[in-house]
């Protein structure tokens, strides 16, 4: 998992029908987590905010965690980070 911060959000009027009713942010991950994306476009199936820190799911796993396994989804936000360690939250 990748710990991000959400800066922005997407609206996509076309998209595939396995995506249709879902939100997708714009997230950031933090510093220090192994990932070589600046930025990358995550599924928002709990509601996080812009400004928000969360946990992001890649891959098979992303799709897993979103109860999608058939959706074109390679990022999903799965957490809102309350507090942690690190500065983070």
């Amino acid at each position: 998992m990748i710990i991000g911060k959400v800066v922005g959000s997407l609206f996509s009027t076309r998209k595939s029908e396995k995506l249709i009713g879902n939100k997708f942010m714009i997230v950031e991950p933090v510093k220090g987590m192994k990932t070589d994306q600046e930025k990358l476009v995550a599924i928002d199936i709990i509601g996080a905010g812009i400004g928000e820190y969360v946990l992001i799911a890649e891959g098979s796993a992303a799709r897993i965690g979103c109860d999608m396994p058939d959706a074109p989804v390679d990022a999903a936000i799965v957490g809102i980070i309350d507090e942690g360690q690190d500065g983070i939250g």
